[in-house]
């Protein structure tokens, strides 16, 4: 599968169509994908190794010779140079564009920002030089109040409103999506809208050793996830928080728990401890979703241990801090969640008593695990923070919309 993206401009010049296609470039990169973006500025240092860059300065809507085309277009004129400018792009594209499966089109296709560009893509896709365009929809011209008087009924405006058989048009929004069926009268169903996204270990500074843990652990696929910062000892009272847990499995909820801390390898009680949580954990079917981080180290097998810098990853993952210790000295990771924002579902231990936490999150070990999962199901319900940020974990990262939204497009017989 062979991909291009064409845009007026490209990283590292600045703007929101140049950010998406800068987190679909390092997608495709990571994806181990060919990719070429196509554009009339930009420069390759601002792209992934692997993204090959190709300038044609005529697609620039500040080249001298369009952005003059243009200003007479939007007076409602049709300059001398425009077929020559149609000419010329046509020309350079041709070649370029042929050898592409796929060619994904930012905002050329229903903006008025270079109209000779537009008609040279429609000349090319007439003569099926193009395969597949997919014309992604940022912002159109013929729906918007500030540059509707900057087009007109006939050639070439009305290529904004023109629907192409070999087009796949893609909307960022629902309110896009609606202008895109009353611009070209297409029907609903046949256009995908595609949301841009966010880069969660920028957003949230994650480190280079947990942004690799995390996507091991793949905790980007679930609903739920619950940390417990703490070694493996048994006042921690793992084997309730593995009871809860297999409780809001059964509630259908995509749920994990994520324990930071090893046993400790000197201890043979310890080491003996852990071994009986392994096999508690397979008795209760919840192998999937009981993380122990000391198993889940880049190499399989035990023996993975991180630093604090990595716990402050997992903790800016979680939605919440679970502490069912039988005792605590203090319980630190009270603070820490407290600082970071974090629910807490603990015990009364003594951080919880110091420091006066309301009694919303505090249960006894008298609690049946299953009416504990009940608890922490209706939380989720009632929690409009916690429910936004899961759909954003699970849908609304780059990579996630990179896998569920933007590959299927570029899939086809070709491929």
């Amino acid at each position: 599968m062979k991909t291009a993206i064409l845009h007026y401009s490209a990283p590292p010049e600045i703007g929101g169509v140049e950010a998406v296609i800068h987190a679909h470039a390092f997608q495709f990169a990571e994806a181990g994908l060919p990719l070429t973006i196509i554009a009339g500025r930009g420069d390759s240092s601002a792209l992934p190794r692997s993204v090959a860059f190709r300038c044609v300065a005529e697609i620039d809507t500040m080249n001298p010779e369009i952005a003059a085309a243009t200003a007479e277009l939007n007076r409602g004129n049709i300059p001398d140079s425009f077929e020559s400018l149609v000419d010329r792009l046509t020309e350079q594209l041709r070649p370029l564009l042929k050898p592409f499966d796929h060619l994904v089109v930012h905002n050329v296709l229903t903006k008025h920002f270079n109209l000779p560009l537009t008609a040279a893509l429609f000349r090319l896709m007439d003569e099926g030089t193009i395969a597949h365009t997919v014309a992604w929809c940022h912002d159109l011209t013929w729906s918007s109040p500030n540059s509707r008087n900057k087009v007109y009924e006939s050639f070439p405006w009305n290529l904004l409103k023109t629907v192409h058989k070999h087009v796949t048009y893609v909307a960022i929004s629902q309110q896009r999506k609606n202008e895109i069926v009353q611009t070209f009268g297409l029907p609903p169903q046949d256009i995908p809208v595609i949301h841009n996204g966010v880069d969660p270990a920028v957003l949230l500074n994650f480190s280079e050793v947990g942004a690799a843990l995390i996507d091991r652990l793949n905790l980007w696929a679930d609903e739920l996830i619950l940390i417990m910062p703490v070694r493996v000892t048994s006042a921690k009272n793992i084997e309730y928080a593995m009871q809860v847990l297999a409780a809001l499995k059964t509630m259908n909820k995509r749920v994990r728990l994520v324990l930071t801390g090893p046993p400790d390898p000197h201890d043979s009680s310890s080491m003996e401890y852990y071994q009986s949580l392994l096999e508690l954990r397979k008795s209760l079917d919840v192998e999937h979703e009981m993380c122990f981080v000391f198993e889940s180290g880049p190499q399989p097998g035990s023996g993975y241990l991180i630093d604090q810098r990595v716990v402050a990853d997992l903790y800016h993952m979680a939605d919440i801090m679970f502490m069912p210790s039988h005792r605590e000295g203090f319980g630190m990771s009270i603070l820490e969640a407290g600082l970071l924002g974090l629910p807490v579902f603990a015990t009364s231990v003594p951080a919880v008593q110091d420091l006066d936490i309301t009694k919303s999150f505090i249960f006894s070990l008298d609690t049946p695990p299953q009416q504990l999962a009940e608890q922490i199901l209706n939380w989720t319900k009632d929690n409009p923070e916690y429910l936004l940020r899961a759909r954003v974990r699970q849908g609304y990262t780059w990579k996630a919309i990179f896998e569920q939204d933007l590959l299927p497009l570029l899939t086809d017989s070709r491929d």
